[in-house]
């Protein structure tokens, strides 16, 4: 048996809804991501669960929490799964970051690996503490199913780091929505991606809602 990784992003909240940038500013779930998150933890209760990891903001812990409750399992809270910090561009829409902060956008746009957020953080620096928490978890964990809560940058930075691809590139190559679980095992040749972005576990209307 090998060590399998869920990979499961937040629920709703306001400013995903809102399609803002959201960082390290810290809104809890709405109604429907709680839903979600009920709906994770229906889905998945079954699942015979090693550990549950989490970022320790409201809306992942939020939303790690009924299957925490479902399984018996304790979180576990890791600053190392926080999300992206935007800086400057934290509650901001894109119009008006383009519009502002015209020259950093654009440099960001291009290469977030190397090139952050007005005042923000680097993509290359989430992959570090990000995969400091993976290497952890595979160090007491060599067979079994972890669940990791995170966010939709964060998750696609591990993502991307753990399959090879250019780190800088997260925004374009992989698609990270509210309530969606992504599926890695580590088998003998490293890595292998099994599900990206499955959200059959939420109903057609909480599939539907508007926002990221």
């Amino acid at each position: 048996m090998s060590l399998t990784l869920y990979f499961l992003r937040h629920g709703q909240t306001a400013r995903s809804r809102e399609n803002v940038f959201c960082g390290s500013i810290d809104p809890e779930l709405t109604s429907e991501g709680l839903e979600m998150a009920q709906a994770f933890a229906d889905a998945y209760r079954s699942t015979p669960w090693s550990a549950i990891f989490s970022s320790p903001m409201l809306r992942t812990k939020a939303t790690a929490q009924p299957l925490c409750d479902a399984v018996g399992l304790e979180m576990q809270l890791r600053d190392g799964l926080k999300e992206i910090n935007y800086g400057k561009w934290e509650a901001q829409t894109v119009e008006t970051v383009s519009r502002e902060y015209h020259d950093d956008y654009i440099r960001w746009t291009a290469d977030p690996a190397w090139y952050p957020p007005t005042e923000g953080e680097l993509a290359v620096a989430i992959a570090t503490r990000a995969l400091h928490v993976i290497e952890e978890i595979k160090q007491h964990y060599n067979t079994g199913n972890v669940l990791i809560v995170a966010h939709k940058a964060t998750i696609r930075i591990m993502l991307c780091s753990l399959l090879g691809i250019d780190v800088g590139r997260f925004r374009f190559r992989l698609g990270c929505p509210v309530g969606s679980v992504s599926i890695v095992e580590f088998g003998s040749n490293g890595p292998l991606l099994h599900n990206l972005a499955d959200r059959t576990h939420l109903s057609e209307r909480l599939r539907t809602l508007p926002g990221t």
